[in-house]
């Protein structure tokens, strides 16, 4: 065995130096074209039925064995000749247009050379690879539904259906457009290398198109067979992508709630919605302090809210396209405070401001309300209901001013109602340190007004509180007791009035205000004017009422923070009408011409309407009463005139008085006056 394998080795050496003495010996075998090749690839398919062979001269054509003639022929895959040979008469290294009889197939083309001599050489073959059939279509199928903007687009292909061409399938073109769209070649019936997207062949059937941009995408695909030919008819199919993500919003209540509260998040989505499709399709979700979301399918979710405190409420929702919106930029707080506020009254009374009722109010969560807040009065121990005082909430304090003056003498009790911005509300009747909120009145010094007017006959008037009374009465204080209340002055007079502010139990009150107040009889203009004046510090004052019209005058003094009101009764001031009258001459002549009066009434503060007010014009002789002898009217300004003609003989040598009267009258502001007599002589 060892000696037939070096035998065998040696052989093995010695044949190709046999095989190049046998060449030699007979150098017609070496005239052969050298790299035959087919112009496109001899393991190309070619759509067209055109093919050109091209090749190398050999050696021995230059070295004293020359070409004379090429010859090629035709010969199918079973080895049948379907070209005889054809020469071409010279030495040529190519040749072009090769046509195949027959149709798609796989062809073998064979081409030898012919020396000078009229010798062959050996045949050297060729593949010819020739398919013209267009492919069956093949339909392109997209995901159902929506594509994410952050997802690849994939599509599949259905494979074409039988027959196939011999060449095989290359794989599929694929073009992506919007609107109609674009072809996915740009020849009408083949398709390049370069164009066709998908080169598995018929069972390389997916393609992913990447990330598209959101809207609705239309696919055209053709299948492409081995020769690059296309299918005739183009499949299409459209993809709808949504980058968007979905809005949702939480719907709770704003600020702080007094209890368990239910949030809802809603969802919208402009493309791919947010209608429910089962676990895959859109959602929508609430997380309570960072615990597991409630999750519900479609565009809605519930909640509850329970405990008291802060809570971080995270909401968001996933669309038909799976498009998440970002949890961490949707939270919310939810707020809840189910406790009461607590509130107390301050634990005494300020002197300097007794009547200022004081409260705080503390609340560990939301805070008090500034917004909210009463405190209430009432008579201690009654069955009443708290009447509100008028109270200023604001940080952490309920503060009212009770006018203890408008209140009857007693022990009154006080309520304290606070609430806190959640909507808590509680009512204390207690102060800081826990004893009963109760305060008797008076809380203030009760002070004394007396009143009147100046000189002798000046009245003095003070107000007392009796119990039980809401009102003080006034007293005559001695020793102006039994003095007349009202003063009547001349027409365009002043008059002084005065008085003196004190303490209930006398001590003077200097350096305060008092309002003096005059109320002028129907018809005035105008009809009230007030005047403040300051005690001495005797607690006397004193004001210069104006001339005017006759008048009720009052003074009081309103009180402070720690003196109480007080009221002096009114007097009256009355003032005479200021009435003058004049005759025309001293003398008249029995039957002769007439003697005229003319006069006019006072009309300080007090304009008339024409023919509005009365004068009577009297008369008398020595000896006798006055006597009424005509009744005349005043115009707007006050005057009036009456012509009078002595027509008695009886008259001649008679000195008369004459003078006017203006009675009282409705509307008229001054007390009934006389005129100063004038005298006419009769003769």
């Amino acid at each position: 065995m060892r000696i037939l394998g070096v035998l065998l080795a040696t052989l093995a050496v010695l044949a190709p130096s046999l095989a190049a003495d046998a060449a030699r010996a007979d150098p017609i075998s070496q005239l052969r074209p050298l790299d035959l090749r087919v112009s496109g690839g001899e393991d190309v398919w070619h759509a067209d039925n055109s093919f050109r062979l091209d090749w190398d001269r050999p050696p021995v054509a230059a070295a004293g064995l020359p070409v004379r003639a090429v010859h090629f022929r035709l010969r199918d895959a079973a080895g049948r000749v379907v070209l005889p040979a054809t020469s071409v008469p010279r030495d040529v290294t190519r040749i072009e247009y090769i046509h195949v009889p027959s149709g798609p197939g796989r062809y073998l083309a064979d081409v030898w050379l012919e020396s000078t001599e009229g010798r062959a050489g050996p045949a050297v073959s060729a593949a010819l690879l020739f398919d013209d059939t267009r492919p069956a279509p093949a339909q392109p199928s997209a995901p159902s539904g929506w594509v994410a903007g952050a997802a690849a687009a994939h599509v599949r292909f259905e494979h074409p259906a039988a027959p196939l061409p011999v060449s095989g399938i290359r794989g599929y073109a694929v073009s992506v457009g919007r609107g109609a769209g674009s072809p996915p070649c740009a020849g009408p019936d083949r398709c390049s290398v370069a164009e066709t997207d998908v080169r598995g062949g018929s069972a390389g059937d997916a393609i992913s198109l990447g990330l598209l941009a959101e809207g609705t995408h239309v696919v055209q695909a053709v299948a492409v067979s081995g020769s690059g030919m296309r299918s005739a008819e183009t499949m299409r199919t459209t993809i709808r992508v949504d980058a968007t993500d979905p809005e949702a919003a939480l719907h709770a209540p704003g600020g702080w709630l007094s209890g368990p509260v239910q949030v809802r998040a809603t969802a919208t989505d402009r493309l791919s919605g947010m209608a429910a499709g089962g676990p895959s399709g859109p959602y929508t979700a609430i997380a309570i302090d960072g615990g597991p979301p409630r999750i519900e399918l479609g565009a809605s979710a519930t909640a509850t809210v329970a405990t008291e405190g802060r809570h971080r409420v995270a909401f968001y929702a996933r669309d038909g396209a799976g498009n998440v919106a970002d949890e961490a930029a949707r939270a919310t707080l939810v707020r809840i405070d189910e406790s009461p506020p607590t509130v107390a009254f301050a634990r005494s009374q300020d002197p300097a401001e007794p009547e200022r009722i004081e409260a705080t109010v503390s609340d560990h969560l939301s805070g008090p309300d500034p917004a909210r807040g009463s405190i209430a009065v009432r008579p201690a121990g009654s069955r009443q209901r708290f009447q509100p005082l008028e109270t200023t909430a604001a940080a952490g304090r309920l503060v009212a001013r009770w006018d203890s003056d408008d209140y009857l003498p007693g022990t009154y009790e006080f309520r304290a109602t606070a609430h806190d911005l959640a909507g808590n509300a509680a009512s204390s009747d207690r102060r800081a340190n826990g004893a009963r909120m109760a305060l008797a009145n008076p809380l203030k010094t009760v002070t004394a007004i007396e009143a009147g007017f100046g000189g002798r006959r000046l009245v003095w008037h003070r107000c007392r509180r009796d119990e039980g009374q809401r009102r003080c009465h006034r007293e005559s204080i001695e020793p102006f007791a039994g003095r007349p209340r009202t003063r009547t002055v001349p027409y365009g007079s002043g008059v002084s009035f005065s008085g003196r502010l004190t303490s209930a139990r006398g001590t003077a009150l200097g350096g305060l205000p008092v309002e003096v107040v005059e109320t002028f009889d129907p018809g005035s203009v105008p009809f009230r004017r007030a005047t403040t004046v300051r005690t001495a510090a005797d607690g006397s004052f004193q004001a210069r009422l104006a001339p005017g019209p006759s008048r009720r005058v009052e003074a009081s003094f309103d009180g402070n923070r720690v003196l109480t009101r007080a009221d002096a009764d009114p007097v009256r001031l009355g003032v005479l009408g200021g009435v003058r009258f004049r005759a025309s001459r001293p003398s008249a002549r029995v039957g002769g011409a007439s003697v005229v009066f003319r006069g006019h009434i006072g009309d300080l503060g007090a304009p008339l309407p024409e023919g509005s007010r009365a004068v009577e014009l009297q008369f008398r002789f020595p000896g006798a009463n006055w006597s009424e002898f005509r009744t005349v009217q005043a115009n707007r300004q006050g005057r009036f005139r009456y012509a009078y003609v002595f027509s008695d003989d009886d008259s001649r040598g008679v000195r008369f008085q004459f003078r006017a009267y203006a009675p009282a009258a409705d509307g008229w502001p001054y007390e009934p006056s006389f005129s100063r007599p004038v005298f006419v002589t009769g003769r």
